[in-house]
């Protein structure tokens, strides 16, 4: 494979890494500054000491991509790439992979989730074919459908919190210190099958820095090197089937809860959740209802002091 290595200055080097920010991945090596895989070529930056910095070029379209940044008389570059707004066809990383996400966060009834998905490179015909995206943009039926397929499949890993036991952390810690402790380990209970993998990704919800700072526990085993991305479904396989398998095992929850009461527990958190919420009381008392709804909602002050009234 041919390599072509581009020498440039400090400014010209961090345009071509912001040229290429949106298709960063992650990556190892101490010299290495940043390294991206665009129009089937890989991008390497590296630090260097020196006044000029250099930049690799790689694969099939290396020659391009190079040429892209070569200057000569009358070179303009292309417009800056941008994301594409579906990626399940798409995804920006499909080599072998750790992803995470969670449901049940906005739900004032019933748990939290977070799943944890090990995807390989072979496994994303299938996840291409099952039709995995996003899980707010499928069908609770359809994710009943992929649901069930994907958990024979694929190889992950899922943390329930209980409402019960969310009510008892929740006093301790904030909801971001929760997901992010839940995300860690449903990922280290991964990365620690898999210690070759290099990309490890989070749907992100708090900034890189603030989710370590949850993190700082000595018997927490923190996951290091992790890429957080805004609606990382839409970008990376791992976290867009992590997030269909966690709406699969949320429905399955609900579903036990729903035949355990004899009941149809509504989801999200508006004013028919609050109705539901008061008549479940009168039927089956406070205690019962305080293992299945999630008591630092606003929603719960407002049920009780109306029933309290």
């Amino acid at each position: 494979m041919n390599i072509f290595t581009l020498k440039v200055n400090e400014t010209r080097f961090e345009e071509i890494k912001s040229f290429y920010k949106l298709f960063t991945v992650p990556f190892r090596g101490e010299y290495i500054n940043f390294v991206a895989k665009y129009n089937d070529a890989v991008i390497t930056g590296y630090n260097n000491s020196k006044q000029n910095k250099k930049i690799t070029f790689g694969g099939d379209n290396a020659l391009e991509e190079y040429s892209r940044w070569t200057i000569v008389e009358g070179f303009k570059p292309e417009p800056k790439p941008t994301k594409v707004v579906s990626r399940s066809k798409n995804w920006v990383d499909i080599n072998d992979q750790i992803g995470s996400d969670e449901v049940g966060v906005g739900d004032f009834l019933g748990p939290m989730i977070v799943v944890a998905t090990y995807i390989r490179k072979e496994d994303i015909k299938l996840l291409k074919e099952l039709g995995v995206t996003d899980s707010k943009k499928l069908t609770d039926a359809k994710i009943r459908e992929i649901g069930e397929v994907l958990v024979k499949k694929i190889e992950y890993s899922k943390l329930t919190l209980s409402n019960e036991r969310y009510n008892a952390l929740i006093g301790k810690d904030n909801i971001n210190g929760l997901k992010a402790k839940m995300h860690n380990r449903a990922l280290y209970n991964l990365v620690n099958k898999h210690p070759e993998v290099v990309g490890v990704y989070v749907d992100q919800f708090v900034s890189k820095e603030k989710f370590y700072e949850y993190l700082d526990d000595p018997e927490e085993n923190v996951v290091k090197d992790i890429s957080f991305m805004t609606k990382g479904e839409s970008i990376y396989p791992s976290v867009a089937a992590a997030s269909v398998i966690a709406r699969y095992a949320f429905l399955l929850e609900m579903d036990a809860l729903n035949l355990k009461y004899d009941t149809k527990i509504p989801l999200g958190a508006g004013s028919k959740v609050n109705e539901f919420a008061r008549d479940f009381i009168e039927h089956h008392g406070i205690l019962e209802f305080n293992k299945i709804a999630k008591k630092n909602f606003a929603n719960y002050k407002e049920v009780i002091s109306v029933k309290l009234a």
